[in-house]
């Protein structure tokens, strides 16, 4: 078989790139946890982890955009943290898929007060 040859195709879902970036997320400084899109849908499900809540991935013929939905911690600056998630995120996903990403976008949703403030 030449090297050349198709030998297959490789696809990853959706699911699997909200995992990587949803990974991504929760371990940069100042994020409190991942929102459902809407917030209706309840604050007590803010703090549970899950793998997929609050991450919409969109995958376009070799294009990626991922829209994240986050709760920062109170007193931080959101507009640094948020960057911070971008460039987490992008770096994350790209480094795992080899291909590049469109776009990040940051959605917060909510600012935590935490009790001992």
């Amino acid at each position: 078989m030449n090297d050349e040859q198709v030998r297959g195709r490789i696809e990853v879902l959706p699911t699997a790139v909200a995992t990587i970036a949803n990974h991504a997320v929760l371990n940069s400084y100042g994020v409190v946890g991942m929102s459902p899109k809407n917030l209706a849908n309840g604050l007590a499900k803010v703090l549970r982890p899950d793998s997929k809540r609050g991450v919409e991935v969109h995958i376009d013929e070799d294009q990626i955009i991922i829209d994240l939905y986050v709760v920062i911690e109170y007193g931080v600056r959101i507009a640094t943290v948020a960057r911070n998630i971008m460039d987490s995120v992008k770096f994350s996903v790209e480094k795992a898929m080899g291909i590049p990403i469109a776009q990040v976008n940051v959605h917060v949703q909510g600012v935590h007060v935490s009790s001992q403030q």
